[in-house]
């Protein structure tokens, strides 16, 4: 196994335990940014060659490195952002009603 792909799961693993333990919303939330920083992880890794050269068409494309995964990594990187915002505006929405961040107490004041 890469060492690169050892390093998407512990990233991965790290992100989901946070999702998964903590009570937080925001360090549920920042959970989910680090899942998806090893998803980016991932893509570019796995369109990466030994040696090749970037993909600009100039005669002598041999080697190059696959650009598909890099723009699938870039639309990532803008959903990315965009869910982040919508996630920590209902976050502060959450805030304003309940007066708290902690999910168990949220659930508890719901009735």
């Amino acid at each position: 196994m890469k060492p690169t792909l050892i390093f998407v799961l512990l990233i991965m693993s790290l992100g989901l335990y946070c999702v998964l333990v903590k009570d937080n919303l925001i360090k549920k939330a920042l959970g989910i940014n680090i899942m998806e920083g090893a998803v980016f992880l991932f893509l570019i890794s796995y369109g990466y060659r030994q040696g090749g050269s970037p993909p600009i068409l100039t005669g002598s494309e041999t080697n190059i490195v696959d650009p598909v995964p890099q723009a699938l990594t870039l639309t990532a990187i803008v959903i990315g952002a965009a869910t982040t915002a919508l996630m920590l505006g209902i976050i502060i929405k959450i805030y304003k009603i309940y007066g708290t961040l902690d999910t168990n107490e949220i659930r508890r004041l719901r009735g």
